[in-house]
């Protein structure tokens, strides 16, 4: 090692999984530069996305699980200081880390791969009169890529404390959470078309509460109402901007079905469900073409008794043939796109029900600020007092360079 280039050994470091990378910070203090090197995190991480390399699925359910994804044969409990007697729910994840929360008041976020975790700073709800309570909580978490930055998104639901039968709710209240700043934001200026965003039956039953997120876009649906024309809606948070918009939908699909959202390679998915006895799944090729949407597959049921009640595509195959779908909260399937045909697919300590996510590993940070800070002024002054002892440790070929 001591007669290498730090380039090579950077270049090397780049195939590696991010397990391995991890124990290797053990072994010497350069090592350990090259791994915490801001560049070679992001260069790792742009290496894992292009070429498909260390991915993996989040199982949620009452407790979370990591699967491999390309064995998919064993389900691992993900053990993190933020679990909950009651669970953790996993709302969703970016870049290798993973958004947690206990409570409106409790969340965090964490990456599996380094353990690191950082918990959010409590921001309360408030409640636009005496008159009104907290329902439903929408959240959603993603990275604004313009400014480099990862943003947690909770939106609140308020309703009458009388009865509200007809779901008359009030605006609601966005905030948004920024890694950077470490801190909340409210966002003002709501489209009129959110205060119908929750519907009891629909995000309740199937959990649509998370948003999806494509392109810096977190993304909802609006069920069909008679306040919206009766139709579905895709409702979007762009990240960067801070501003809710719409997306277009396919015009060529019956209007009659129960629309949801996902997220296959990085592209939009429209999964359109026909009364349980058929689904279709099209994707969105150039997010925000309407004429971009393009029929992927659809699954009927086989026999009378069966109904398909959930689906959601979660990856392709490495050949790209088949499509990893996720059904009814069971189990995962693989589905042939030449053949037409499902395979489902055994992972042993898969919990009973789950939903799940695709993810991949990274070596995103998550230290706390304060404690960075004070850490670096402890070495600069280690650094000011120990310089000889430094390069002494050091080989001549495999020096830092400060």
């Amino acid at each position: 090692m001591s007669k290498l280039p730090l380039d090579v050994i950077s270049d090397i470091f780049l195939r590696l999984p991010v397990k391995t990378l991890v124990r290797f910070k053990c072994l010497s203090k350069p090592c350990c530069a090259v791994i915490d090197d801001r560049d070679f995190i992001r260069l790792h991480l742009y290496r894992s996305k292009k070429t498909k390399s260390n991915l993996g699925l989040i199982l949620k359910a009452l407790n979370l699980y990591t699967v491999d994804f390309d064995t998919l044969d064993t389900a691992v409990s993900i053990d993190h200081p933020f679990s909950f007697a009651c669970g953790t729910e996993a709302f969703g994840s970016c870049n290798g880390l993973i958004a947690l929360r206990n409570s409106e008041k409790c969340l965090a976020l964490f990456n599996p791969s380094t353990k690191k975790l950082r918990k959010l700073p409590v921001s309360t709800i408030e409640l636009p009169n005496d008159s009104s309570k907290s329902g439903y909580v929408f959240y959603g978490f993603g990275q604004d890529v313009i400014s480099n930055d990862y943003k947690v998104v909770r939106m609140v639901q308020f309703y009458r404390i009388e009865n509200d039968e007809e779901g008359s709710f009030f605006d609601y209240e966005v905030k948004v959470y920024s890694l950077n700043n470490n801190s909340w934001k409210k966002i003002s200026n709501l489209p009129c078309y959110l205060r119908f965003l929750f519907l009891f039956f629909y995000h309740l039953l199937h959990r649509r509460g998370y948003g999806v997120l494509v392109s810096g876009v977190l993304h909802w649906v609006l069920p069909p109402r008679s306040e919206t024309s009766g139709r579905n809606m895709i409702v979007g948070f762009d990240l960067g901007t801070e501003e809710f918009l719409q997306v277009p939908q396919a015009e060529n699909t019956d209007e009659n079905f129960l629309l949801d959202v996902g997220v296959l390679d990085g592209c939009l998915c429209m999964i359109c469900n026909y009364n349980q006895f058929s689904v279709d799944i099209l994707v969105m090729k150039e997010y925000g073409l309407k004429e971009s949407w393009t029929w992927l597959l659809s699954v009927q049921k086989t026999t009378p008794a069966d109904a398909v009640k959930f689906l959601r595509p979660l990856a392709y195959s490495k050949n790209l043939t088949k499509v990893l779908l996720e059904m009814d909260s069971q189990k995962l399937v693989w589905y042939d796109l030449e053949k037409k045909r499902m395979r489902t697919v055994k992972i042993d300590g898969a919990p009973d029900t789950f939903s799940a996510e695709i993810f991949v590993g990274s070596l995103i940070p998550l230290d706390d600020r304060d404690e960075k800070s004070k850490k670096q002024e402890e070495q600069g002054e280690n650094n000011n007092t120990g310089g000889k002892q430094r390069d002494d440790f050091l080989s001549e070929g495999f020096r830092l360079v400060l």
